[in-house]
């Protein structure tokens, strides 16, 4: 007997597979000469006179020109007692504050907030107003991606008052009140 009489599924295999690769190589022939004679290969066109064209623009870049920005006007009027502040700010030079809680217990946590679009990077002092005067308070917090976030404790029972100030440039934010008690 003959070898491929006693493997006739191992013949069967090894010829679908020689089958199977002449017809491969036959529609892939045939699909790179489709490409050549309808100009698919992109071989045919000049790169350089396709970008001059126009036809083929498939994004659009203005000229960048200045824009003109709208700062928000928010003032913070003087209240009666209240200090005046020691330094006068464009709005986009303001910080704004705000606090988290406007009543808490002696020593609960109050969360002070704010925003400083030109303060990237500032170090902002915490600061409450005691007898008149505003008194720094032994927490500093840095400025990042224009936020600030940071807390205080305290047992001074009664209305707080609470600013933060540059330490460089001395500009101070508006004043947060929170009852403890």
């Amino acid at each position: 007997m003959s070898e491929s009489k006693d493997r006739p599924v191992l013949t069967g295999l090894v010829a679908l597979v020689a089958v199977a690769a002449v017809v491969g190589l036959l529609f892939g022939l045939a699909a790179l000469f489709g490409t050549k004679v309808l100009g698919l290969d992109g071989g045919g066109v000049d790169a350089s006179a396709e970008a001059t064209s126009g036809s083929e623009t498939t994004m659009y870049l203005p000229e960048p020109e200045p824009t003109e920005t709208t700062e928000p006007t928010t003032t913070a009027e003087a209240q009666p007692g209240q200090a005046p502040s020691s330094t006068e700010t464009t709005p986009a030079e303001q910080i704004s504050l705000s606090a988290g809680q406007v009543s808490v217990s002696p020593m609960q946590q109050i969360d002070l907030t704010g925003t400083y679009a030109q303060g990237e990077g500032a170090i902002l002092q915490v600061q409450r107003l005691e007898g008149g005067t505003w008194s720094d308070f032994p927490v500093t917090v840095s400025v990042s991606n224009q936020t600030f976030s940071t807390y205080v404790q305290t047992s001074q029972a009664g209305v707080n008052k609470f600013r933060v100030k540059d330490t460089d440039s001395n500009i101070t934010s508006n004043e947060v009140e929170v009852t403890v008690g």
